[in-house]
Order: C-alpha cells, then sequence, then structure tokens
C-alpha cells in the first residue's frame, strides 16, 4: 500500500510568489530611485534615502499629524456618504429595469465629468473648507459603488431568484435572501475601488484650493516654497500611498475572509 504524499495548497505558493515579487518591484523601485537622485540623473530629485528619512521624521511633526488627520478625515466622511447613497441606487437601478432606463442617459452624463474640474463650482457653492473635499470625494467615490453594485445585481443566478419565487416568496424577500448576498462581493469590490479614487480627489482637491488644513495643502506649499521643498513633497507622496496600500490591502484580506465561497467559484483573487 503506498503512502500518500502531502502536498501544499495549490494557492499557497502562488499568493507567496505574488508577494515574493511585489516586495522585490518595491524593492527595485527604491533602488532605481537612490541611483538615480545620487547620480543626478532626474533634476531635483532626493535620493530615495533622504525621502525616506524625511518621511519618517514628519511623523513625530505634530503640524504634519494635524494635516494628515484632516485628509483621513475628508477621505471617511465622503467614502461613508458615497455608499450610503451609491448601494441603494445601485440596488434600485439594478432591480427596476425601468427606473434604471429612465436615468441612464443622466447617470452617463454625470460620470464622466472630472471631479477636479467641479472644484471652482463647488467652492462657489459651499466654500472651500471640509466640505469642498467631501462633496467632491462623495461625487467621484459613488461611481465605482454604483455600478458595481448595478452589476452585481444583474449577475445573480436566475434560477435561485426563480426557485424562491416558486416558493410564493415575494420580490423584496428574494432581494434580500438572494439578490443582495449574491451582490455583496461586488459590492465590496466597488467599495474598495472607491477607497483609491476618494483618496486621489481628497489630496488633489487640497493642492488645486490651496488652503485650510491636509496632507495636499502640505504637498502646496513645500512646492511653492523658495526653494522647492522636494524632500517634503515626496515625503508627503510617501505618506499618501503607504496609506492606500494599507487600506487596499486591509479591504483585500477581508473581501477573502468574508467573501471565500465567491473567490473559490472564481478560482482565488489577487
Amino acid at each position: 500500500m503506498s503512502t500518500p504524499v502531502l502536498t501544499r495548497s495549490p494557492l499557497a505558493r502562488p499568493r507567496s510568489a505574488r508577494w515574493a515579487r511585489r516586495v522585490t518591484g518595491a524593492l527595485a523601485f527604491v533602488a532605481l530611485v537612490e541611483i538615480a537622485g545620487r547620480a543626478g540623473a532626474a533634476e531635483f530629485l532626493p535620493p530615495a534615502s533622504e525621502i525616506l528619512q524625511r518621511a519618517g521624521s514628519l511623523l513625530a511633526d505634530q503640524a504634519f499629524r494635524a494635516h494628515a488627520g484632516t485628509s483621513v478625515l475628508a477621505w471617511a466622511i465622503g467614502l461613508a456618504v458615497a455608499a450610503l447613497v451609491a448601494v441603494p441606487l445601485g440596488v434600485l437601478f439594478g432591480s427596476v429595469p425601468l427606473i434604471d432606463a429612465a436615468t441612464r442617459a443622466i447617470v452617463e452624463f454625470l460620470r464622466p465629468i472630472p471631479s477636479v474640474a467641479l472644484i471652482p463650482l463647488v467652492a462657489l457653492l459651499i466654500g472651500t473648507g471640509l466640505q469642498l473635499r467631501i462633496t467632491l470625494v462623495v461625487y467621484a467615490a459613488v461611481w465605482p459603488i454604483l455600478y458595481n453594485t448595478m452589476y452585481g445585481l444583474r449577475a445573480v443566478d436566475p434560477v435561485a431568484r426563480e426557485s424562491l419565487r416558486s416558493y410564493g416568496f415575494g420580490r423584496l424577500s428574494v432581494l434580500w435572501w438572494v439578490s443582495l448576498p449574491s451582490a455583496a462581493p461586488f459590492i465590496m469590490t466597488g467599495f474598495r475601488l472607491a477607497t483609491g479614487v476618494a483618496l486621489i480627489l481628497t489630496v488633489s482637491t487640497e493642492i488645486v484650493a490651496g488652503r485650510g488644513e491636509g496632507i495636499g495643502v502640505f504637498i502646496y506649499f513645500a512646492g511653492i516654497a523658495v526653494p522647492a521643498r522636494m524632500d517634503d513633497i515626496l515625503a508627503g507622496v510617501v505618506w499618501v500611498g503607504l496609506f492606500g496600500v494599507a487600506v487596499n490591502a486591509l479591504l483585500v484580506s477581508a473581501e477573502r475572509r468574508l467573501f471565500r465561497w465567491h473567490h473559490a467559484r472564481v478560482g482565488g483573487g489577487s
């Protein structure tokens, strides 16, 4: 009788390999910036070691922490409001074809408008404080959540829906017990995409507005200083990037845990 051979899970090796490639790519990029900065190959580009050192020292800077806190607050509020608006609208549009057809032209007109282009109009209407950032973040972050919610509802297995209806369940019951659970992974993906969009809009709005508090404001004033403080600019960019990577990693991990059945069906995730 042959002895069974224990093998690793087929998903374990590729996942560890992916992480190894990501870390290697990040280290290679840092090394490239270091070499370019030391060699003076790119004008105004400090070496990566100086950028990272400055980024570390900013943690002890109370003013920078206040800037970061303001940006995170605007990002979080805007993202939460966008989700509260987009998910119900996506459910409505995705489950009622008549309403979807009636509003499609308006949605398709509004969706391509860049949020940054609305800064002057929104600033005139509501001012340039925290409300400006929140409004523009909501506008930009609504779309990925809305469209993923609609797509998730349209991708629901019709056999599952009809099975419940054959047992006498109404439209709302079918929506609650079948459609929403099936669409939940798509909604989560839309929310994860919206976090990056919201972060981009938060910082870019702060840079364009150029007043108040926020990491974008910190970057803006570092850029208009004479001479420009490139180490501050790039250190601020580093913290924005690290925050985005950390949030995305947390959401990907939560998505895998909450919707393990979905990832098993589609063959795993990134």
